[in-house]
């Protein structure tokens, strides 16, 4: 059974995505902890991110911290910090959140719940600084 990200990777289910390679994606959590939270993953569906292969592991990072630079200059903020949890979803993915206090990269509060116009006003943004 493919993940939910496998189905968005395939086109079966839209996102708001603000970059791609041949192999990685990045796109707008639709829940975010704040405006502009992107997740970046890579195509091939991994569970864990330490079993990736290395030059697998080293695209993803390298192509997170490109995306991580246009997301600091669409949503200005202090650092954009970076997180790999993985335990909702079986596929490799790292969240990019723009933070201006530590309390943005709290999981445990409630998550926004922008419109689809509001999705895309911030990834037309982000875009546009890749």
């Amino acid at each position: 059974m493919s993940s939910i990200f496998s189905k968005i990777v395939s086109g079966e289910i839209p996102a708001h995505v603000v970059a791609e390679t041949n192999d990685f994606l990045a796109f707008l959590d639709v829940n975010p902890l704040v405006m502009g939270h992107v997740l970046v993953i890579p195509k091939k569906e991994i569970d864990y991110i330490f079993d990736m292969d290395e030059e697998s592991y080293f695209g993803l990072t390298l192509f997170a911290k490109i995306v991580a630079k246009g997301l600091k200059e669409a949503f200005p903020c202090k650092k954009v910090g970076i997180a790999v949890i993985g335990l909702e979803v079986p596929h490799v993915h790292i969240h990019l959140i723009p933070m201006n206090a530590v309390n943005d990269m709290n999981f445990s509060k409630e998550k926004l719940s922008p419109s689809q116009e509001e999705l895309t006003e911030a990834a037309t943004k982000i875009k546009a600084q890749l």
